[in-house]
């Protein structure tokens, strides 16, 4: 029955069968040998011999087809243009295999094969004025330095966020609580495209399929999966964000909140988190420097060069941008932002961004005064 399937096939149409969750379906996997085909022709009483399987499971694999269609399914991407990664594919976000339930695929929409460090943006829905311009700002001071932007294409603080790595030139992915062929809100459809262009949009549900209660705090363990840090800059202590942030604890992740007045209930989320350990956030260097830190922890792939104008990234590792501020700090020369931008004659915005890769790739140390020094060779 299942002879003629790909093993593409296989994992699309495991991933889209009712009433699996991931972990069952890893365990299958991982006790079938890892080949999605070996699912649907195993027997049910080796399927239940699986811990989760029961009955109801294994008459739901043997008929897969009465639950979905494969056919229209595959031509449903075809029109989207879109594909079906799964962990074996390059293109499947790196960290995401290393939760205990990651998606066994993703359907992607974009070209972008999350090969540099990612950081989710995300906030309530309802936001302010403040909590906008914080998450746009972030976006692009993020998107500018390499980082893949990830977020959830919801109103408010998501949009600022995608927003703000784009304006910058950025990448940015936004990760669905819904079928990938349905953009909600309508009015963020020219932002989808513009992140289909620039990024990917993420998920991992079948077409058609509708948010519910289910499938948002499923698309929240992903966006915290696919980071190195979580950012959360607005929501009450109900907030959708704070399951978010709950899955970046239990995944091992970085957790940041962004400070906000205590008479407004959408920045009462953040002060809990703050309260119970997540880091104060008041600018991206307190995130690099973080990130600094646990350099020796995790294996990350590091950014080869800044979006903004630079030229190429030559043998030294280093931007022409790079290389022109580089060649002031030579000596043991110390020099501020102002001297910068004077003995280089770039802008201060290209030289804040430059001076902020070079701390990443350890190149420059920042001193309390706000001067700038090269690093040693073994700094």
């Amino acid at each position: 029955m299942s002879s003629a399937m790909t093993e593409q096939q296989a994992f699309l149409v495991l991933n889209a069968l009712p009433n699996i969750g991931p972990i069952t379906l890893n365990r299958l996997l991982n006790e079938l040998g890892g080949d999605p085909r070996a699912v649907f022709t195993a027997g049910a009483k080796r399927l239940e011999s699986v811990q989760g399987v029961g009955p109801v499971i294994s008459a739901t694999i043997a008929g897969w087809r009465e639950h979905f269609d494969l056919t229209k399914e595959e031509a449903r991407m075809a029109k989207a243009a879109a594909g079906f990664i799964t962990p074996r594919d390059p293109g499947y976000p790196p960290l995401l295999k290393e939760i205990h339930d990651p998606p066994i695929g993703l359907y992607r929409k974009g070209g972008y094969d999350f090969s540099q460090p990612c950081i989710a943006i995300v906030g309530s829905r309802r936001t302010t004025l403040y909590g906008q311009a914080v998450a746009k700002k972030l976006g692009a001071e993020l998107g500018r330095l390499g980082f893949c932007v990830v977020s959830g294409l919801a109103r408010g603080i998501d949009t600022a966020a995608h927003e703000g790595a784009l304006s910058a030139g950025g990448r940015t992915a936004a990760v669905l609580g819904s079928g990938i062929d349905i953009v909600y809100p309508p009015e963020n459809l020219g932002l989808y495209r513009q992140i289909a262009e620039q990024g990917a949009i993420l998920s991992e549900f079948p077409f058609g399929r509708r948010a519910d209660r289910q499938s948002f705090p499923m698309r929240n363990r992903v966006v915290a999966g696919i980071c190195e840090a979580v950012v959360v800059v607005e929501t009450d202590v109900n907030g959708g964000s704070m399951i978010t942030a709950r899955f970046a604890g239990e995944q091992g992740r970085l957790i940041f909140a962004v400070p906000g007045r205590i008479d407004q209930s959408t920045s009462a989320g953040c002060h809990q988190l703050i309260r119970d350990g997540a880091t104060l956030l008041t600018s991206v260097d307190d995130i690099l420097n973080e990130l600094n830190y646990l350099g020796g922890l995790r294996p990350r792939p590091i950014p080869a060069k800044a979006t903004e104008a630079g030229g190429d990234v030559p043998a030294t590792g280093l931007t022409a941008t790079e290389a022109k501020i580089m060649a002031c700090l030579e000596g043991g020369a110390l020099a501020g932002l102002d001297t910068l931008v004077g003995q280089t004659r770039l802008s201060a915005a290209e030289v804040s961004a430059a001076l902020m890769m070079l701390e990443i790739k350890r190149r420059v140390a920042k001193h309390a005064d706000g001067s700038w020094e090269a690093r040693g060779s073994g700094g």
